[in-house]
């Protein structure tokens, strides 16, 4: 009777302990299949006179600028049917719009699924700036990296 008994909690101990695993190793593999930052959404950076700055680059390096700065238009992946977008943007350097960060830059990210991802900073105890906004042109939200440099996270609506 208590070889039968061993017998019956060895086995079940086995497939729990499988099952355990198994919700593990899932868990770990969707981490890594998720998809984060896709790309460089734009690059924005402090300067004494924006206007001043964007001729510059329009006139020497031949940035084909507008009362933003500049996008650059590409393809997404293999798929020559996507665009994607990168902004480039000088901004006053006395503008507060990368605050709380002292630096004189910002990087925005383009990401998928916005939503999850910030479920998934919030876990990780990343500091979230604000609540994600919703424009015509994607979702946005404002985290914080391990240096307090300020960042900007964009899910496009393409």
């Amino acid at each position: 009777m208590k070889r039968i008994s061993l017998t019956v909690l060895v086995t079940a101990a086995s497939f729990l302990s499988g099952f355990a695993l198994k919700m593990v190793m899932t868990k770990n593999e969707n981490l890594k299949t998720m998809k984060k930052v896709t790309g460089i959404g734009g690059i924005f950076f402090k300067s004494k006179d924006p206007k001043k700055m964007t001729e510059w680059y329009q006139k020497n390096l031949g940035l084909n600028t507008n009362p933003y700065g500049a996008t650059f238009e590409w393809f997404e992946g293999d798929d020559n049917t996507q665009k994607g977008q990168t902004q480039w943007t000088p901004f006053p350097e006395t503008t507060k719009y990368f605050a709380p960060s002292t630096k004189d830059f910002m990087i925005n990210y383009r990401v998928e699924n916005l939503e999850a991802l910030v479920e998934e900073l919030q876990k990780n105890g990343v500091t979230i700036l604000d609540k994600i906004e919703t424009y015509d042109y994607g979702k946005f939200i404002h985290i914080l990296d391990a240096e307090g440099n300020k960042i900007e996270l964009w899910e496009p609506k393409d």
